[in-house]
């Protein structure tokens, strides 16, 4: 299950749980629609609380990355896991925006915002 938040440029989810198909395309809606109107988004991604992610959301992550490569600007990362810091990193490969992990949300949210 995911939460999602949006203000202007800024884009925030958060993952609760397994962290599916379905809201991966909840999410994907919502950045499609955000980026044909208003350009490039920021994107906050909580995924402390995430349990677990399914295959097939995962694959379309990397698609959808490859496909909207220079559609975000910048994309924070929070979490306590090595594992989802590590799969991040790689996210790096397939997309343009400036990507960074952080453990602590509040400087996350200071980042992303560009402050």
């Amino acid at each position: 299950m995911i939460a999602i938040d949006h203000r202007g440029q800024l884009v925030t989810i958060a993952a609760l749980g397994e962290f599916t198909l379905a809201d991966f395309k909840e999410f994907e809606e919502l950045v499609l629609f955000k980026i044909q109107f208003a350009g490039p988004v920021r994107l906050l991604m909580d995924l402390r609380e995430m349990l677990d992610f399914t295959v097939d959301m995962a694959w379309e992550e990397v698609r959808f990355s490859r496909q909207h490569a220079a559609d975000f600007e910048r994309i924070a990362v929070v979490t306590n896991s090595q594992w989802v810091a590590w799969s991040a990193w790689l996210q790096r490969l397939f997309v343009n925006a400036d990507l960074r992990v952080f453990d602590d949300d509040v400087e996350a949210r200071l980042w992303v915002n560009g402050s």
